[in-house]
């Protein structure tokens, strides 16, 4: 008594769930076949002297014979001849009274350094010539211990 009750779209509906469930058994034999295949040959890569990926070993001639004693492991070290003084002179490029803080240039490497109205010694302003030490603040490199210098 099997199917009597089946209509065509049931029939319809079967039909391609059979064939999509075919479909995917054939991609999955397709699949496994093609890794049988895969050559571990195929899968090595060179880098060349300019470090880029290449499919083709490096020639044996153009091999680079380098000394043991030529290579560093460890950081270098540093050279200590122009260590910084740690106090610095600067101008007072901007300061906002209300706020309490304001910029100091630098006069040796030109750059400005952030300068809060808790880290001066002397009540400064705007083109003041001041002495500072550069310290750690919130967000990067801070003036500490700032000094007006008498003019």
């Amino acid at each position: 008594m099997g199917r009597s009750q089946e209509t065509f779209g049931k029939k319809e509906v079967r039909t391609k769930k059979e064939k999509k469930r075919k479909e995917k058994e054939k991609k999955r034999l397709a699949k496994k076949e093609s890794e049988k295949k895969t050559d571990p040959d195929d899968m090595i890569a060179y880098v060349d002297a300019n470090g880029r990926i290449t499919s083709a070993p490096p020639d044996p001639s153009n091999k680079e014979d380098i000394e043991l004693e030529d290579i560093e492991v460890s950081v270098p070290k540093s050279d200590n001849t122009h260590k910084n003084d740690p106090i610095r002179t600067g101008i007072v490029s901007f300061f906002n009274e209300s706020k309490g803080y304001g910029f100091i240039k630098d006069s040796i490497t030109k750059q400005d350094v952030f300068v809060h109205i808790n880290n001066t010694l002397d009540e400064i302003k705007e083109g003041n010539l001041v002495t500072f030490e550069i310290g750690s603040g919130q967000k990067g490199p801070a003036a500490m211990n700032v000094k007006k210098l008498k003019q």
